[in-house]
């Protein structure tokens, strides 16, 4: 329980600071629905630098697959073995 509510109380105040931060309120205007370039992703590509942005995600996502993968196999090992 107590640890509960301790996750609890750091997702609220993470939330609060988060509102707080962009509490002000930003004006859209008609230049901002025409912006179709994307800076850093443009010069990210131009550098060749897009390839390790997309390998290091890659890796990041296959290394969590892989361990709820093995994380399934030891769950399910210790279901069977209490039955």
């Amino acid at each position: 329980m107590k640890k509960f509510l301790l996750a609890s109380s750091i997702f609220i105040t993470t939330m609060l600071f988060a509102y707080g931060q962009h509490a002000g309120k930003i004006v859209v205007t008609e230049k901002d629905y025409d912006n179709q370039a994307v800076e850093m992703a443009d010069t990210f590509r131009r550098e060749g630098k897009i390839y390790v942005v997309v390998g290091t995600l890659g890796t990041v996502l296959t290394g969590l697959l892989v361990y709820l993968v093995l994380l399934d196999r030891k769950i399910t090992k210790l279901e069977k073995s209490e039955l």
